[in-house]
């Protein structure tokens, strides 16, 4: 593996020695670390998820702001000066607390750390969380809380997974072959390859040809995106849910991450009648060199289009898509659905990681865990789920 020792001292930066042999750089501002961060995340060594790409944290800072949080970029070097792990931080007050989260919110399925190689990843679990308190202590938070931790990543142990408490839903994946018709074959069965053959019939007798598109020009993603919002609004809606997707810093993080190019920070692909441009449903993925990772999906929900399950034509087109470009592996995110445990293979199991500093930090770190146990607890119980379901629904009612 190349040797990454991009000099990072200077405006904004602080260096704090940790144990274990291990040094930090602690960055307040992107572009400072941009040029050892795509360095690291360009070596084929490399071990991380689509949501830690440079490209991907620019786009939501700058769509997002920071409001009164404060960004940190967290380098941890060897010995030998070489750059071992990389963590993009955001340190907001919460409930009397300077609480430091990975960037992304609940737009990133993932919050791994980007580690330099698999060598890098492992190394003790109680290194890394020693480094990061010490850091901590350095940089004035009193608690890291580090949701959605992968337990392993591409078959590698992730160490920020140790002692992590269950998270509420985990995600769901699958690998992908080197031929289109093939992964089609293994992932769906003749029987539903079958039934999402007459559903496509049956949308194009209606509406006229239909196909595939990725968006590749700008016009393709406002158009793709506009579609999204829309469809997206009358779903929450009907759920009796608040739309995170009507908030312009949200819509504005999707602009700047969808922006045509070799390499999106997010693709966006639709299924569309060739000849009016109608969006039937909408599905965006983060993208790296090997992996599609959904992010949001979206239909029409007029019965007329839903009943022929566009949803599920677009996904059946997108995972051939993306076997025939190379990609190898693809997964649809957080959280339950029928659409994904009938197609995913793989369960990616995930955790909430709290590591305290302070006192301060102890007593956040309590509340947040009894929060994600609760959680936990509704969403694995069907009861309790319909229970909140119809107590959302009757508050759209009445709303």
């Amino acid at each position: 593996m190349a040797v990454l020792a991009h000099d990072l001292t200077g405006a904004g930066a602080m260096r704090a020695r940790v144990q274990h042999g291990l040094r930090a750089d602690i960055l307040d501002d992107l572009g400072t670390a941009e040029a050892l961060w795509r360095a690291m995340e360009s070596d084929p060594a490399a071990l991380a998820t689509p949501y830690q790409r440079f490209d991907w944290v620019a786009a939501f800072v700058a769509g997002t702001g920071g409001g009164e949080a404060d960004l940190r970029v967290v380098v941890l070097r060897d010995p030998a000066a070489r750059a071992r792990v990389l963590i993009p931080l955001v340190v907001a007050r919460e409930g009397g607390a300077r609480v430091a989260r990975v960037i992304g919110a609940k737009h990133a399925n993932y919050h791994m750390p980007l580690f330099a190689s698999r060598e890098a990843a492992a190394m003790r679990p109680e290194d890394l969380s020693d480094a990061l308190r010490l850091i901590g202590r350095k940089a004035g938070i009193d608690v890291f809380a580090l949701s959605h931790q992968p337990r392993f990543w591409d078959g590698a142990a992730n160490p920020l997974h140790h002692e992590a408490e269950p998270a509420p839903s985990d995600a769901y994946g699958l690998m992908l072959g080197p031929d289109p018709d093939a992964t089609l074959k293994r992932v769906f069965s003749s029987d539903a390859r079958k039934k999402l053959r007459a559903k496509e019939k049956k949308l194009v007798e209606a509406f006229g040809p239909v196909a595939c598109q990725r968006a590749e020009t700008p016009e393709a993603v406002e158009r793709y995106l506009a579609a999204f919002y829309e469809q997206k609004a009358a779903r929450f809606a009907g759920m009796g849910l608040a739309n995170p997707y009507a908030d312009p810093a949200v819509r504005a993080f999707l602009a700047r991450a969808t922006v045509p190019g070799a390499s999106p920070a997010i693709e966006v692909t639709a299924l569309v009648a060739a000849g009016t441009g109608r969006v039937f449903a909408v599905f965006a993925g983060a993208v790296d060199a090997q992996r599609y990772s959904g992010m949001m999906t979206s239909f029409d929900a007029d019965p007329a289009v839903s009943r022929s399950s566009p949803g599920d034509i677009l996904l059946h087109h997108l995972i051939a898509d993306q076997t025939a470009r190379g990609r190898r592996s693809f997964d649809l995110g957080v959280g339950e659905a029928r659409y994904k445990s009938s197609i995913c293979d793989e369960t990616i199991e995930l955790g909430e990681v709290t590591l305290p500093v302070t006192l301060r930090g102890h007593v956040f770190a309590l509340r947040i865990i009894a929060a994600a146990r609760l959680k936990r607890r509704i969403k694995r119980d069907p009861r309790l789920m319909a229970l909140v379901s119809r107590l959302r629904r009757h508050r759209a009612a009445t709303e």
